[in-house]
């Protein structure tokens, strides 16, 4: 094999594995060359800017296009689905909330005196959030108000619901535009993190490794939690039958395909075919499940909670506990607007920060870290999210039998 075909092999391959080879190479680096490693930061913070400018268009288009082209369900059997797709996901931000606090965690940033701005109490963290809520699209744009970005792609959404039908495919078009400008910054991410990691290993040290490694651990801990105990609660309380064969055999069927997919959208046909398998009702879950593909999102809201939480951990910001059930009903819906985005979680992580007054400067630095650690992280997210689809379906197929 010449060297040509084995570089064009790994330009084209899984960018997990070229995520990993560029955490290896910047650790070598910052091994072996600590000065060239520190310059090397550049190639990390021209990835994060790349994130930085590319997130808010995201959010308003790809918010507004889903709502505007949404299809209406008249399958009966939806709406406990939607309902348990939407508990889990605030159940798994609780979790994460409760796990960052039981373990507090810092990250590495490279902060000024932003904690300054912290806001006081939830009545602050309201006021913030209203005036958030109101600010002109323009404006949200230019200074990353995700809040405000979000308002403006629903209320564009629902009034674009009824527009022509051109129209809502221009819509359309321009989402999947934007989402392939976001892939083709996400293929850059090996490199950006080839930068980051050394930089940041060569600045502070190996100690780094350990706050990546927590931060991980952490993240995973929710999802199993969320796949072992909360899932089958969700499902007992709604069957009152055991849980646990469906869920071990979503895990293994559905869970372990799209560990390694890392995509819910590629493993619909995964999960369609378990369905029938299982002998479900097929109007019911050819509907459920491209919609759990959609909006059923535990694991992302646990990505967006705890790696929140660790800025907020990391800037000294106090979280009472209204505020922190505030982080979970936000996360919790930021999620559903996760999916069919590579790192999709990773870029909602700005919104959360923003009720605590943490500026895009640093909630992107947040973000790369996600991206550092989502060799893993993102694998296990998906897992959790494809695998539930086919749980929580079950559940209602079998109470109505």
């Amino acid at each position: 094999m010449t060297t040509q075909t084995l570089f064009n092999r790994i330009a084209s391959g899984s960018l997990v594995l070229q995520i990993a080879i560029g955490i290896v190479l910047g650790v070598g680096l910052a091994l072996v060359s600590p000065g060239m490693a520190t310059s090397s930061m550049l190639l990390g913070s021209l990835f994060v800017s790349a994130l930085k400018a590319v997130a808010p268009v995201l959010v308003l288009v790809l918010v507004a296009s889903a709502i505007a082209n949404r299809k209406a369900s008249h399958t009966s059997q939806m709406r406990p689905i939607v309902i348990m797709y939407l508990a889990g996901t605030v159940v798994a931000a609780l979790l994460a909330v409760i796990a960052s606090s039981l373990f507090p965690t810092t990250l590495a940033l490279q902060v000024t005196d932003v904690s300054q701005n912290a806001p006081q109490g939830i009545t602050e963290v309201l006021e913030t959030l209203l005036f958030k809520l109101v600010d002109n699209p323009i404006n949200a744009m230019l200074t990353a108000n995700y809040i405000g970005i979000l308002v403006w792609g629903v209320l564009l959404g629902v009034f674009l619901h009824h527009a022509a039908e051109s129209t809502r495919r221009a819509l359309h078009d321009l989402s999947d535009a934007v989402t392939k400008i976001v892939r083709v910054v996400i293929r850059l991410a090996p490199i950006g993190i080839f930068g980051l990691v050394a930089g940041n290993l060569a600045e502070n040290g190996l100690s780094v490794l350990g706050g990546y490694a927590r931060i991980l651990t952490i993240l995973l801990g929710c999802m199993l939690a969320v796949a072992l105990l909360a899932n089958p609660l969700i499902v007992w309380v709604k069957t009152r039958k055991n849980p646990y064969p469906i869920v071990f055999t979503a895990l293994r069927e559905s869970g372990m395909v799209a560990f390694f997919t890392r995509s819910s959208a590629a493993n619909i046909p995964v999960n369609l075919a378990l369905c029938e398998r299982l002998d479900l009702e097929e109007d019911t879950y050819a509907v459920s499940i491209p919609l759990g593909a959609t909006i059923n999102m535990g694991g992302a809201a646990i990505t967006i909670t705890v790696l929140t939480l660790a800025a907020v951990h990391t800037l000294g910001i106090s979280v009472d506990i209204p505020t922190a059930l505030l982080l979970s009903v936000v996360a919790a819906l930021s999620a559903c607007g996760a999916s069919g985005v590579p790192g999709g979680s990773l870029l909602l992580i700005p919104l959360a920060c923003g009720l605590f007054g943490i500026s895009n400067d640093v909630a992107m630095q947040v973000v790369a870290v996600g991206f550092v650690i989502s060799v893993l992280q993102d694998s296990a997210e998906t897992a959790l999210n494809s695998s539930t689809d086919v749980v929580f379906t079950a559940a209602v197929a079998q109470k109505s039998e």
